[in-house]
């Protein structure tokens, strides 16, 4: 109960698509990139046009989705919104209810300082206006978790409005194949969590439990389809969806029952709907023909919310005691789309690789780091990092946090690497070899297992006199001009070796003594 919340609206987002035999056909996106600020807090609405993954037969109409998100994020607090109360998603239930979450008469809101700092550095890092005037509003409706009867919330008012969120969405198999695109979002506000009923069916009864609802983030989604150039459909809620991937599948479920239902003469409810992930569809939960009167009005209990900026800050005011937008501006981090920009322009990778480091949580640390002890180059780096240090952490389904091959370790091989002490394939090995033991270095390893390039060039002469001698057929075929045979010679000079010379370097004697 009272548990801080931020909720931020966008207006629907369109996309458009054919119907094919009564459903539909759609490509979706994957959207890659999006800005996150880590925060939880509620809600936004997004309109998006969709890429059509094929033109609509002789006949047919095309079909035209608009889809609205309010999203719901708990903002990272030790108190609730409104009281002193702790949050601690383990806690038993109803261990942590004030007063004024057990909604007792007499007891009065206290706005937490930190859910306004945050609910403004949301703002900011989604290009909204910020209000310096914002209002709280009740909320009236009746359900057993919310026992004063109303809701606090921003209705007419709210900390910010009118922003957006560029992101980045891949329309084909290669993250090549990417375009930018943009949402807005209506508003931000600060809201009361409700409680968390919890029903139990063998005893016929539901318990409340008031210490907070709901989990770090969920989504609703607002869902309607209809002919371009005619007005809008009626739309459909989905609620309470609290995953990406489970958002996803509720929308493109949705649009295609909507469209299967229209195009053989039914009709769109306007009602409230619930994802069923183990069936995946939508299945209904209550209808809004009787549309609710919430009652807005004024929270009495609680002032105006003003805020300040660096112009209308008096001066020698307290700085406890008010909220400076500017400070909070330059508290933010680095947004993604920044920090993507920077990785392209100073280390010269491609735009699809910034993701990748961008993606999962620590890798653009660990790959930070073994920029700065390696002399490798940054591309080398970024192959090493994306590829052979990823693909190890997804096989065995670590985080990079739990990876045993450290920042350090992985630079110094690349150093073993860059200064041809060892071949690439021994680099692998050694690699490998950190992977499953911990304690020594790569150069350890690399002069336990004699696996140093050979750094003698008459011996690899002589090597590759021997192979040429001995397999005379393979020389003649090189001669004709079969490009496949060199390499054989090469792989039989790299066996005799033990893998210990460099394939470059082999292949350049053998080609002298060739045509010599």
């Amino acid at each position: 109960m009272a548990t801080p919340m931020l909720r931020w609206c966008c207006p629907g987002r369109r996309w458009i698509f054919a119907g094919i035999g009564g459903g539909s056909r759609h490509g979706r996106g994957v959207p890659t990139g999006s800005t996150s600020s880590g925060k939880r807090g509620q809600s936004s609405v997004a309109q998006q046009p969709l890429i059509t993954a094929q033109k609509p037969r002789k006949g047919e109409r095309e079909w035209a989705a608009v889809v609205g998100l309010e999203i719901h994020a708990q903002i990272a607090s030790n108190s609730k919104l409104f009281s002193g109360s702790q949050v601690d998603f383990a806690a038993p239930p109803n261990s942590l209810v004030s007063f004024f979450d057990a909604s007792l008469p007499g007891t009065l809101p206290v706005l937490n300082r930190r859910c306004v700092e945050v609910a403004v550095m949301t703002g900011l890092a989604l290009d909204c206006h910020i209000n310096r005037k914002s209002l709280f509003d009740r909320k009236h409706y009746f359900y057993a978790d919310l026992p004063a009867g109303y809701q606090i919330t921003q209705q007419r008012l709210p900390i910010a409005v009118n922003g957006s969120l560029a992101y980045s969405v891949c329309v084909g198999k290669r993250w090549s194949q990417m375009v930018t695109r943009t949402v807005g979002v209506k508003q931000i506000q600060l809201e009361q969590d409700s409680g968390k009923s919890l029903h139990d069916n063998l005893r016929s009864q539901t318990l409340i439990d008031l210490n907070r609802a709901e989990g770090q983030l969920r989504v609703d989604a607002n869902i309607s389809v209809h002919h371009p150039g005619e007005p809008l459909g009626v739309r459909t809620e989905v609620k309470n969806l609290n995953s990406a991937r489970f958002l996803a599948k509720a929308i493109d479920y949705e649009i295609q029952r909507q469209i299967s239902e229209l195009e053989n003469g039914g009709k769109i409810l306007n009602e409230t709907r619930s994802f069923d992930y183990k069936l995946g569809c939508t299945v209904p939960m209550r209808d809004k023909e009787g549309k609710q009167d919430y009652r807005f009005m004024p929270e009495p209990n609680l002032p105006p919310l003003l805020l300040y900026d660096s112009g209308s800050l008096a001066t020698g005011a307290d700085p406890q005691q008010v909220i400076d937008i500017d400070q909070l501006r330059e508290r933010l981090p680095e947004l993604p789309r920044v920090t993507r920009e920077k990785l392209v322009r100073q280390y010269g990778m491609l735009p699809e690789h910034s993701f990748a480091l961008l993606n999962e949580v620590g890798l653009l640390e660990f790959f930070q780091n073994v920029i700065k002890e390696t002399r490798a180059e940054p591309k080398k780096v970024t192959s090493w990092v994306l590829n052979t240090f990823l693909g190890f952490l997804k096989q065995q389904n670590l985080a990079v946090s739990e990876s045993p091959v450290t920042p350090s370790a992985l630079a110094e091989l690349l150093d073993l690497l860059d200064r041809k002490a060892i071949s690439s394939s021994a680099a692998k090995q050694v690699f490998e070899e950190l992977w499953k033991s911990k304690g020594k270095t790569p150069a350890q390893m690399v002069a336990e297992k004699k696996l140093e390039l050979m750094q003698d060039a008459e011996a690899l002469e002589q090597l590759c006199r021997s192979v040429l001698e001995a397999h005379p057929q393979v020389v003649t075929d090189v001669k004709k001009g079969n490009p496949r045979a060199i390499n054989k010679l090469i792989g039989l000079v790299r066996r005799a070796t033990l893998g210990r010379a460099d394939p470059t370097v082999i292949k350049e004697v053998l080609e002298r003594q060739l045509s010599s």
